[in-house]
């Protein structure tokens, strides 16, 4: 039996690794131990070690949990340099797998790396560091190309998105959410991740009320996470369930940038996207960024798809008089992102993104 240990630092990271690894059992008899979180523990991984301890955003949150890191890296040394695995799947988190990545390789141990690292947005140079990577699995249409003319072996094996359970219709999602059908959704997405939710809930929260003014029949619903504080709502009602019924039934969303944006792109919601870092983090991002926008709705199309607020140009003014022309759903400005849109979708690929991730590892363990 083939040994293999994947890793994911996060909940989009262990999600997508939960897949590889059902995709991975059909095809081939192979033990699993994992650094993860809940979904790889239902895919049947042994969670070695919880991300939940682990997972942080921006570079000065990052030295916080250094410490633990080194930690759990001076664990999985010693099992690759005992030859306990025969592979491993690294999923996105590149800030601690890149190390990962190295320490396999020297140990003997093939490396499948799922989700690349966007050096093509912030460190083009350092790409050398993906050497140790047998195989890299990456899920942006452009990147294969990029990674392979710095010499990585890249994949495009589409958006993991596409394998999720077809969503809830308009009508159903608001029924779940108590929305009045004849009225129109303002959808708030603040991330998930606690730092994320700190930053941008209350403008966001603030440029719902501004939007609540102009347009009184604006119905606000917000995506959130358990656990997390989403202090003085107001009119908002907080979702702590399935973000996709949210996306299902709004007709505009204020979205976080990253993921998030891409999931609006395949509802088809017209967005506004707003991203706020710790300021010292930022000030590094903007030393080092490489591209001309952040969101990827914006990257894939390779075209201002939606408008970006980064940092304090994100106020809740500038925020709902964006956002505010995209709730008439057959008005020209949100007709025109509608058709940015449908280019991200047909950029993204097909459904299998799993399949495809596994069927690089089967090979790689033959």
């Amino acid at each position: 039996m083939k040994r293999v240990y994947i890793s994911a630092g996060e909940p989009s990271g262990d999600a997508h690794a939960g897949a590889v690894v059902r995709a991975l059992t059909r095809r081939l008899e192979v033990s699993v131990d994992a650094f993860g979180g809940p979904a790889l523990e239902s895919a049947g991984a042994r969670v070695l070690d919880r991300m939940e301890d682990y997972s942080v955003v921006g570079l000065v949150e990052a030295l916080r949990k250094l410490p633990a890191h080194l930690r759990l890296l001076r664990r999985v040394t010693k099992a690759f340099r005992a030859g306990t695995y025969d592979l491993a799947i690294l999923v996105d988190y590149p800030g601690y797998h890149l190390r990962a990545a190295a320490v396999a390789a020297e140990a003997g141990v093939p490396v499948l790396y799922y989700i690349a690292p966007q050096m093509w947005a912030w460190a083009p140079g350092r790409v050398r560091r993906l050497a140790p990577v047998r195989r890299l699995a990456v899920i942006l249409p452009f990147e294969e190309a990029f990674f392979r003319a710095h010499g990585v072996a890249a994949t495009f094996v589409g958006h993991p998105l596409l394998d999720r359970p077809p969503p809830p219709t308009r009508a159903e999602a608001q029924r779940t959410l108590g929305l009045d059908p004849a009225r129109p959704v303002l959808a708030l997405f603040p991330g998930s991740r606690s730092q994320e939710v700190h930053r941008l809930w209350a403008p966001f929260r603030d440029a719902a009320a501004w939007v609540a003014r102009a347009r009184p029949d604006v119905q606000l619903v917000a995506a959130g996470r358990p656990r997390l504080a989403y202090p003085n709502p107001g009119a908002i009602r907080v979702h702590h369930g399935d973000a996709r019924v949210v996306f299902a039934a709004a007709d505009a969303a204020l979205c976080k940038a990253g993921t998030t944006t891409v999931e609006a792109a395949l509802a088809d919601v017209p967005l506004v996207i707003a991203y706020r870092l710790h300021p010292w983090s930022f000030a590094v991002a903007q030393r080092v960024l490489d591209v001309p926008r952040v969101g990827l709705v914006n990257l894939i199309a390779e075209r201002a798809v939606a408008p970006e607020f980064l940092q304090e140009t994100g106020t809740p003014e500038a925020l709902a008089n964006a956002v505010l022309p995209l709730l008439d759903r057959d008005g020209a400005p949100a007709r025109a992102q509608r058709e940015g849109l449908a280019v991200v979708r047909a950029r993204l690929g097909g459904p299998g993104a799993a399949d495809r991730v596994a069927a690089i590892a089967a090979e790689l363990v033959a």
